[in-house]
């Protein structure tokens, strides 16, 4: 992992920024929530895929793509955390007191 990181560190810059600015701009959610079924799938999913990059599972060039994948994506949702919850901090410290 760090040798892609190393490699990547660019890719994995942009998809934190890229993350961080949707948190930030998508704080108001309007749409339905995703079922609790659906969540416990993805969830099921995703550590599925974290055991197969952990174990070697996927060789060659799609286990480099499945490692790549992995850590864009969890730099994405960290970067989308910190982004809603900066904007959240700047929206609630400049309302004024009721």
């Amino acid at each position: 992992m760090t040798v892609l990181a190393t490699f990547v560190w660019g890719w994995l810059l942009g998809a934190a920024l890229l993350g961080f600015c949707m948190g930030w701009i998508a704080v108001v959610h309007r749409a339905q929530g995703v079922s609790k079924l659906w969540m416990r799938w993805l969830a099921l999913l995703a550590a599925a895929l974290v055991a197969a990059s952990f174990a070697r599972v996927v060789p060659g060039r799609f286990g480099y793509w499945l490692d790549l994948f992995l850590m864009m994506f969890a730099l994405y949702l960290v970067g989308c955390a910190i982004g809603s919850w900066l904007r959240d901090w700047v929206v609630s410290r400049s309302k004024p007191a009721s």
